[in-house]
């Protein structure tokens, strides 16, 4: 065990949506204050007006770093880098003002931890359209990750941790070789490299969640896996040799299975991990499964990224409606991860 709670930075994400009523909410449940030392990035005053909405006793004190606090019961620190012109964003409307704070307040997250001030980072939602109409040109959190931490690689995992759900005990992993692109684009986008380097990223999380030999099964792009290259051939071309690779470095990896059986059998225990080659192709399965407990999480970081699998909710936004389970669990995960690097486990 560590001794220190680990430091978890929770961004607001867009305003206009459902990220703060979920911040707020998560950080009254009592839970999460046993387990770490919660640090929000974002408008302080935008918190306090959605903590009052959804009725929970959690103040936040505005500090220019979260050292300069020691954290109880009673507030949290806060570092906001917006200026006061976000108070006036309308709920459940794009808005650049938005999407440029929730860019803000990701970068001084992705700082913070790179300099080792927290341990990890909890993002709730942005808006993809809002971040664009600021001048911030990413598809999501996942790309702007990706370029501020320097890395050529990374990918998003939904994370369904142990429980009644899957079969397998130390909870199943689901991470895409491709990711925010037309599904038109995903063929040309598939090497074998990726492939297998996705594989990889798969089985070192599985490792890190105490999974000693993870066994991951790889999904075929077309239907039936190819039906032998009547369906395409980028199963044997492209997906059957990235597997062998695997397998020759010691990875339990087998594959490629059709999608639509593949995800059945890995939620029944026969696989630990599963390799999706498209974003639908594993959402799709996790959150009809289990949309609020899934976790998300940037895998291939030189820092511990998790979010929730919801997003922005602008259809229920400010009224009270929000959900925090997906942001409880986010920080739940985060936790873990940080207390295995904080007791010396390699990273994500």
């Amino acid at each position: 065990m560590s001794a220190r709670l680990p430091r978890i930075g929770i961004t607001l994400g867009d305003v206009a949506g459902v990220g703060p009523e979920t911040v707020a909410g998560a950080l009254a449940t009592p839970e999460i204050r046993r387990i770490c030392n919660p640090v929000v990035f974002g408008h302080p005053e935008i918190f306090r007006r959605a903590a009052k909405l959804v009725g929970v006793p959690v103040e936040l004190v505005e500090v220019d770093s979260p050292e300069e606090l020691s954290v109880d019961a009673e507030s949290a620190p806060c570092i906001n880098p917006s200026d006061d012109s976000l108070l006036s964003v309308p709920p459940g409307q794009v808005d650049a003002r938005a999407g440029g704070a929730a860019y803000d307040s990701l970068i001084a997250a992705i700082r913070a931890a790179q300099n080792g001030t927290i341990d990890a980072i909890v993002t709730a939602p942005l808006n993809k359209l809002a971040l664009h109409r600021a001048g911030h040109d990413y598809p999501g959190h996942t790309e702007i990750l990706k370029h501020e931490c320097g890395v050529p690689e990374c990918a998003m995992m939904l994370y369904l941790p142990p429980g009644e759900i899957v079969a397998s005990p130390r909870g199943l992993g689901v991470a895409h070789v491709t990711l925010h692109t037309s599904l038109a684009s995903v063929p040309s986008l598939l090497s074998a490299a990726a492939v297998s380097d996705t594989t990889r990223l798969i089985d070192r999380f599985m490792r890190r969640v105490g999974c000693e030999s993870p066994r991951i099964g790889v999904c075929a792009l077309n239907p039936h896996a190819g039906e032998g290259g009547l369906f395409g051939d980028e199963e044997s071309r492209v997906i059957a040799p990235a597997v062998e690779t695997c397998r020759k470095e010691a990875i339990q990896a087998a594959g490629p299975f059709p999608a639509d059986t593949l995800l059945k059998r890995a939620v029944e225990g026969e696989f630990d991990g599963v390799c999706a080659m498209y974003h639908d192709q594993g959402h799709i399965a996790l959150k009809l499964l289990a949309f609020h407990q899934a976790v998300n999480v940037t895998l291939g970081l030189p820092i511990i990224r998790t979010s929730p699998t919801q997003g922005t909710a602008f259809d229920i936004a400010w009224q009270g409606k929000a959900d925090p389970t997906g942001m409880i669990e986010a920080i739940r995960v985060a936790v873990q991860l940080a207390e295995g690097r904080m007791t010396g486990e390699p990273g994500t």
